[in-house]
């Protein structure tokens, strides 16, 4: 068996080649505890600051927010010279793991502005676990991942006039990104737990073994 990370990826590697009866899909999966109720405020971004992540689509929408919200941005990478000058930006550098699991559950949103195909990314897994909604680009799996206007937005890739219009909005509508925060939550409680992981994973080993035992050839 083969195992891709959604049914984008699955489709992908069909195109590619791959027998499509034997591509099993399992996400991947972090194990968080319930959010707290703090305030949250702000947009988060995590990532290495590269073109692919379409850190230059961030800067540019950056700097057409109309409301005074932070935008933090944990990483380190060759464009991080593009948000100079861009008010409200704060680059944070490298985070370990429980400091990027302290910025999300602090944040309003989540951004993935990638103009690349991504697979499935941890931040995202980590995002929902912690109750933040994800404003991500309308591209491959994030298009799939992410259910538009209940547990996140989407924006056209590398539109930054789009990617700005989402985030006004969402800093002017709280109560809604709250709420989908909490709907973010659940689907990672649905799909995206440790124990939701592994029973998939031991069930693609017994369809394996069980078809070895009818005689398909492995």
């Amino acid at each position: 068996r083969y195992i891709a990370l959604n049914d984008f990826c699955r489709e992908q590697f069909i195109v590619g080649g791959l027998p499509r009866e034997r591509i099993c899909v399992k996400p991947n999966f972090v194990d968080v505890p319930p959010p707290g109720q703090a305030e949250r405020r702000g947009f988060l971004f995590v990532g290495r600051l590269s073109k692919e992540k379409g850190v230059g689509t961030l800067a540019a929408a950056s700097a057409r927010l109309t409301a005074s919200e932070r935008v933090a941005v944990i990483g380190q990478g060759p464009e991080s010279g593009l948000f100079d000058g861009v008010a409200g930006v704060e680059l944070l550098g490298a985070r370990d793991g429980n400091g990027v699991l302290d910025s999300m559950t602090k944040a309003a949103a989540l951004i993935i502005p990638s103009i690349w195909y991504e697979n499935f990314p941890r931040t995202l897994v980590e995002s929902f676990a912690c109750g933040l909604p994800v404003i991500a680009s309308r591209l491959g799996a994030l298009e799939t991942l992410i259910d538009d206007g209940v547990n996140g937005l989407l924006f056209t890739a590398g539109d930054e006039v789009d990617l700005a219009a989402k985030m006004n909005w969402a800093a002017a509508n709280p109560q809604a990104m709250a709420a989908m925060g909490r709907e973010a939550r659940r689907k990672y409680e649905r799909l995206w737990t440790g124990d939701r992981n592994y029973d998939q994973l031991l069930g693609i080993y017994r369809e394996a073994i069980t078809s070895r035992k009818m005689g398909e050839q492995v």
